[in-house]
């Protein structure tokens, strides 16, 4: 049970949505059924070892101690031991390399050798992504680049990196709903971090929310969800082939709702209900997305 807690299950929705948004984008086409679901292991094995290094790496800096505002993780209280979660950091990188090498090598069979080196490294790039967030002395979530790496590879290289390997092509209109999945995912940590605010300064931890402040977050906030409806919506208009297409704009009504919640908050607790809303609404949308591709086709 202090496994499942670790890996934080509840945090695997926002990290699929990409794949999904890939596969969806991928289904008209040729869709690779066996790729797709070999893109959704690998992705949740990222996310499972970027969970346990967030845990790790918090903790021995001190940032997750009594002041922190979520959920409490396995080491801050005492449930898993810094030899027990180096172990395990261990054993999901190799379980990550694993599935990450087998995809590319599978996804990429009947293409150029220069495409299956390109999606090990990236492949590779994702393990230490995952765990230099906040691992070690230049942990990146450390000095603000966390929202950069989320876009990157949560949005290009989730989205157009599944899309590719499931379909052995690319278009460049897709890059919409890639960038779409990137803001999202942006959202959700510029949300994490508006909620941590006061902690992580106190413990350097030197997030874009601290280094702007929360007036300037919340702008910045509002500018990640606008344009990620916006891209969303041009990308359907351009391609559209089926009103069965603008099915996936339901789940705007929850992410304009949750806009004038952040507009009128001013307790940093009070971010933390809002973490969930903002990830599930990027899964559903990618799910609608998928499905009105489904009912287009």
């Amino acid at each position: 049970m202090k496994w499942i807690k670790a890996a934080r299950l509840r945090t695997l929705p926002l990290s699929l949505a990409g794949i999904v948004m890939g596969g969806a984008l991928s289904y008209c086409g040729s869709f690779n059924s066996t790729i797709f679901w070999l893109c959704i292991a690998t992705a949740t094995s990222f996310q499972v070892l970027s969970n346990f290094a967030n845990d790790y790496g918090d903790f021995a800096k001190g940032t997750d101690n009594e002041d922190r505002i979520g959920p409490k993780r396995t080491m801050q209280g005492g449930l898993i031991s810094k030899k027990e979660m180096k172990t395990a950091l261990v054993i999901t990188s190799l379980i990550s390399l694993a599935l990450g090498g087998y995809l590319s090598y599978l996804g990429t069979q009947l293409m150029e050798r220069k495409f299956l080196i390109l999606f090990l490294v990236l492949g590779s790039l994702s393990v230490v992504a995952a765990i230099k967030y906040t691992v070690g002395k230049k942990a990146y979530g450390y000095s603000g680049l966390g929202d950069l790496f989320v876009f990157i590879f949560f949005g290009l290289v989730g989205v157009l990196g599944s899309k590719f390997l499931i379909s052995g092509s690319f278009q460049g209109l897709e890059i919409l709903p890639a960038f779409s999945i990137g803001l999202f995912s942006m959202a959700v940590l510029n949300l994490n971090n508006m909620r941590d605010e006061h902690n992580d300064k106190a413990n350097n931890k030197n997030t874009l929310v601290v280094k702007m402040g929360l007036k300037k977050a919340k702008i910045y906030h509002y500018i990640l969800i606008l344009n990620g409806m916006a891209l969303l919506v041009i990308h359907t208009y351009l391609t559209l082939e089926s009103y069965w297409k603008w099915i996936f704009i339901f789940p705007f009504i929850i992410l304009i709702n949750h806009l004038f919640f952040v507009k009128k908050t001013t307790e940093n607790k009070d971010f933390d209900p809002e973490l969930k809303k903002v990830a599930l609404s990027t899964f559903g949308i990618s799910l609608l997305y998928f499905l009105g591709n489904f009912l287009s086709c």
